[in-house]
């Protein structure tokens, strides 16, 4: 997701929250083959994992607005171009390493007489130029968790257009707060709509909306944000949003969809306004580099499991405290590997070279 060159003030919190929602993905995807070794509350708890998904959504949109916002607003249509080219340079290198990694994978899987169900080689090119969940396809295949970064690329095509789409910061804090309930209730409305109760329902029909609606949502956070950034008590209001929300769709027994984006519209604008000891901790030290990294825990788990239970885990598939405490440490450190050998340099040159027709920003754009 959208890595954050937040300066300044305590937003390093919005780093390291990315890191600990990349784990809950990790161990929602593992959750399975820890039947043996968790209590039953807990793995239903892990089994809600895919709702950090979301949280990523939301947070990139913020993210998004905070470093670009003004600066498409500034240098115009022609500043759509370099922008792209920098977030294609962020996600795409990394996604191409993962799904080569994939491609070797089920050659192996091929020659050794093994099944390649759940990777068909009709949609790699979909995979590849990172459309795959535009909906083109009707299953999730290949690298699973990689479906968010596709629509990740649907919003970043987008943002241009909804920066020029309103003087967004013309409009007083009843409108945002309108706005970002429209889209809350428009959120409901989609998965209510195709009979879906849960945030995680049929992501190939209906993941890239819920990406858009949630990237969108985000930059309207970051606008109001910017608007109660100085007001006293801001913090503790947003704060006391999210509790409410949280414990009210609880109380309720309402649908995920009906509450958990308003918890993290929330909590993220918690983070951002307050300066306590809960940003302090997300903001440095190992949870945040733990954020850093986390573009690479979040792509490569996947395939990293599948390999580490055909080498290390018996039929059963149940893993002891050994089996994870060795994956999560190898998770770990291919994370690092990967971000400093790979998704950093990558993203670096391809920053460096641009097509030669793009023009350039008015103002430089800000280190990511």
């Amino acid at each position: 997701m959208s890595s954050p060159a937040l300066h300044g003030r305590h937003l390093g919190a919005l780093t390291g929250i990315r890191g600990i929602a990349a784990w809950l993905v990790v161990f929602y995807h593992m959750r399975l083959s820890l039947q043996a070794l968790l209590p039953e509350w807990t793995i239903a708890a892990l089994a809600k994992g895919y709702l950090a998904v979301d949280l990523f959504f939301i947070l990139s949109g913020f993210v998004l607005w905070y470093n670009y916002g003004e600066k498409l607003r500034s240098g115009g249509w022609q500043a759509a171009g370099p922008f792209l080219w920098r977030r294609i340079a962020r996600i795409w290198p990394l996604h191409l390493a993962i799904l080569a990694a994939f491609a070797l994978f089920v050659l192996m899987l091929a020659l050794t007489g093994r099944s390649t169900t759940g990777y068909p080689l009709a949609e790699l090119p979909l995979h590849v130029l990172l459309i795959q969940n535009w909906g083109f396809t009707r299953e999730l295949s290949w690298n699973h968790p990689a479906w968010s970064i596709s629509t990740e690329l649907a919003a970043y095509l987008c943002f241009p257009m909804v920066v020029h789409a309103l003087r967004w910061e013309r409009l007083p804090l009843p409108m945002l707060l309108a706005i970002a309930a429209g889209l809350l209730g428009a959120i409901h409305l989609l998965f209510a709509l195709n009979g879906e109760t849960t945030l995680g329902g049929n992501i190939p029909a209906l993941g890239l909306w819920r990406c858009l609606l949630e990237f969108t949502l985000g930059n309207i956070a970051c606008l109001l944000w910017r608007q109660t950034s100085h007001k006293r008590h801001a913090g503790l209001l947003a704060a006391l949003a999210c509790t409410g929300f949280l414990c009210g769709g609880a109380a309720l027994a309402l649908p995920e969809t009906a509450f958990v984006p308003a918890v993290f519209l929330c909590g993220i604008l918690f983070l951002a306004l307050d300066g306590g000891i809960v940003a302090r901790t997300l903001g440095h030290g190992p949870l945040h580099y733990l954020g850093e990294i986390s573009y690479s825990t979040y792509l490569a788990h996947f395939l990293l499991f599948i390999l580490f239970k055909i080498l290390f885990v018996d039929a059963s598939l149940q893993m002891g405290w050994t089996a994870l405490a060795g994956f999560t440490a190898l998770l770990l450190a291919a994370s690092v590997l990967l971000h400093h050998g790979l998704e950093k340099p990558a993203q670096a040159w391809l920053t460096r070279h641009p097509p030669h027709r793009l023009p350039p920003f008015r103002k430089a754009l800000p280190a990511e």
